[in-house]
């Protein structure tokens, strides 16, 4: 599908029926595509670890740059929690190796002795961005195409996808929330919890409504604690992170 077809369907009353992307617990697509690490096969690429893939409008623009100056900065974090980073912007690798060396000056570093620690996706037909529903078409380059929205998704060891987050081009991200997020993934990955509101690892996480006392007190030795409320329920159940 191209950009121009996916921008003039934006108005019909159809079109999100039909609109591409991802749906939570999809297995993401092993796309192939040229990279700035060279050529790379998507599930090859993550192997057993977790996986970011983040979108960005162009290269050499103010947001973005920053945004990847702070990817960068936070890679080693990333990396503690087996989660490889891949970004993609609509640009060719020419462009991306260029814009590579500004994002490391904009942190300070030589351009001349490092590079960027995740590879970026040259996507300059626009073909990946289009299949997976990355486009934003309120923001649009100077031929009118539809620029790349702030996509955030992050996929599983079982190359399902397991969150997605889209932004407007307007709108920088913000990648320790990324982190946040990442580690609630993980905490809850295979178990019977959930995590509240501004959770951080260490927190103590929430017993769903649907447990039983009994399985509850079988499942989380360490104890559960019962919020009371005005409406007498005892649905907010804590109990700490294992």
């Amino acid at each position: 599908m191209s950009s121009e077809l996916l921008l003039n369907r934006r108005n019909t009353s159809t079109a999100t029926l039909n609109m591409p992307g991802m749906l939570l617990g999809d297995e993401f697509p092993n796309f192939e595509v040229e990279t700035t690490y060279g050529k790379i096969k998507l599930h090859e690429f993550l192997g057993d670890t977790w996986g970011v893939l983040f979108s960005h409008p162009r290269d050499y623009t103010p947001v973005c740059t920053t945004e990847l100056g702070r990817a960068a900065r936070l890679s080693s974090e990333f990396t503690k929690r087996n989660v490889k980073m891949i970004a993609l912007s609509i640009d060719c690798l020419e462009d991306h190796h260029g814009w590579s060396k500004d994002i490391l000056a904009y942190n300070c570093e030589e351009p001349a002795c490092c590079s960027l620690p995740f590879p970026i996706i040259a996507d300059s037909k626009r073909e990946l961005a289009v299949a997976l529903g990355m486009l934003d078409p309120d923001e649009k380059d100077k031929d009118g195409l539809p620029l790349t929205a702030r996509c955030v998704f992050i996929i599983g060891p079982d190359k399902r996808l397991k969150l997605s987050i889209l932004y407007p081009a307007t709108t920088g991200r913000n990648f320790d929330e990324i982190l946040r997020v990442v580690d609630s993934l993980q905490a809850t990955a295979g178990k019977r919890v959930a995590t509240p509101a501004d959770w951080k690892p260490g927190d103590c996480v929430m017993v769903p409504p649907s447990m039983s006392e009994e399985q509850a007190a079988s499942l989380f030795p360490a104890g559960v604690y019962t919020k009371d409320l005005p409406s007498g329920k005892k649905y907010l159940r804590y109990t700490p992170q294992q």
